[in-house]
This record gives C-alpha cells, structure tokens and sequence, in this order.
C-alpha cells in the first residue's frame, strides 16, 4: 500500500465518531459523506481543490446529473472497479438506476473488506463492504500522490 493511500486510512479513522450532519465537514462536530471526504483531502493536502456549493439530500437526482462522479473525476486518480486496494475512496449508487451519490474510503480489500464512511443515523463508521454495499460500487478512485 502507498504513503497516501495509508495517511488517507489514519485520517478517515480519525472521524470515526463523528456524528452525521449533512454538508457538514468538521472532524468530532459533523459530516456527511462528502464531507468526510473533504476533511481526508484538507489533512493530505491543506486546502480543498474547489469549492462546494450547498446542495439537497436529492442533489443531482432531478437533472439525472453525475456531479459528485464528475467531481471525483477532476480530482482522484480512477481505478480499475475490478482491483479494490486500501485507501481506494468508494463512490456508490444508492439504487439502481439513480445518480451516484454516496461516497466512502476502502480501508481493508479481501476477505475482510471494510470501509469509512458517514451515514445518516450512524455517523462516520467503518463497516464491513457486505454483499449489499458492494454491489452498490460503481467507480474506485484514488487521492493523487500530490496535490495537482
């Protein structure tokens, strides 16, 4: 496993805890999955790469648009869906059929796949990538080696 890919595991276990507040990003306070993101690219990186306008529990359903992939996209490397590896950030399609929209980070691949990620009613957790979720991955990404 790289250095980023390890440093992005630390600091998302780091919000383990956090209770879930939609568009909320501050680590012990608040955040939903983006934000729980966020907070992981902020201890990489320093500053976010853009800015993230407020949005709707429905974001990007009404238009059918693909906005956090697209995001994800401009930002992280893609990886191959086939070759999970730790450290890999999740991006899921809550039913089929609708927009990509829930995001999480692989902390173990195999047997024992695992990964962080901020849920409604749950808060940033580290669950098992059971059956249900992993059939709900649709791209695998991965945090730069650098900042761009």
């Amino acid at each position: 496993m790289n250095t980023v890919a390890e440093a992005a595991i630390r600091a998302a276990r780091g919000w383990i805890g956090t209770p879930y507040r939609h568009q909320a990003s501050v680590r012990g306070a608040g955040a939903d999955c983006l934000g729980l993101l966020r907070g992981v690219w902020r201890e990489l990186y320093g500053a976010e790469p853009e800015a993230v306008p407020p949005y709707t529990r429905d974001w990007s359903e009404p238009a059918r648009d693909e906005a956090l992939w697209a995001a994800a996209a401009r930002h992280l490397r893609a990886r191959p869906l086939d070759a999970p590896a730790p450290g890999d950030v999740l991006l899921f399609r809550m039913r089929r059929g609708a927009v990509a929209k829930h995001l999480g980070l692989a902390s173990a691949v195999g047997a024992e796949a695992r990964f962080i990620h901020a849920y409604e009613g749950h808060g940033v957790v580290e669950s098992p990538l059971s059956a249900p979720w992993a059939r709900r991955v649709v791209a695998r990404f991965a945090f730069p080696e650098r900042r761009h």
